[in-house]
């Protein structure tokens, strides 16, 4: 059965089971829910470097995507981490050893983020025109 499948027939049975309670957008669509944990603007991007470098440490990660700021990629981390798509692993030495690997559950998942990046890639170009071509028509 599809994903498309699976999501369309557990929101109706949530719905069939609720119908006369109120009833929260998570459960409504619990894709959205967990989707909107990891695809942040930085998500992806972690999960990926995380991907291609197999273990890495939390400096190595700021030098990787320079642009994000600690802040942020502690927050994006924890996140990850909280929905076991990372796993944190802490060594007892001084200083701290943190390092951050995939788990079998991220591991799934970035074969999915690498179809949707690259057809972001393919398709970006021609989204571009359009969202000037609308700007212009609308603007």
């Amino acid at each position: 059965m599809s994903l498309k499948k699976c999501t369309f027939a557990a929101q109706n049975e949530i719905i069939m089971k609720k119908q006369n309670e109120a009833v929260s957008s998570a459960e409504l669509c619990p894709v959205r829910d967990v989707v909107a944990r990891f695809s942040n603007k930085w998500g992806f991007l972690v999960l990926l470097v995380i991907d291609k470098q197999k273990v890495v440490r939390f400096g190595e990660l700021t030098r990787l995507i320079p642009d994000i700021s600690t802040r942020v990629l502690s927050t994006t981390l924890r996140t990850l981490e909280a929905d076991e798509l990372i796993q944190r692993k802490m060594y007892p030495e001084i200083p701290p050893r943190v390092e951050y690997s995939l788990t079998p559950l991220g591991e799934e998942l970035v074969p999915m983020i690498t179809c949707l990046t690259d057809w972001a890639s393919k398709n970006l170009p021609t989204i571009i025109q359009h969202r000037e071509q609308y700007e212009h028509l609308n603007g």
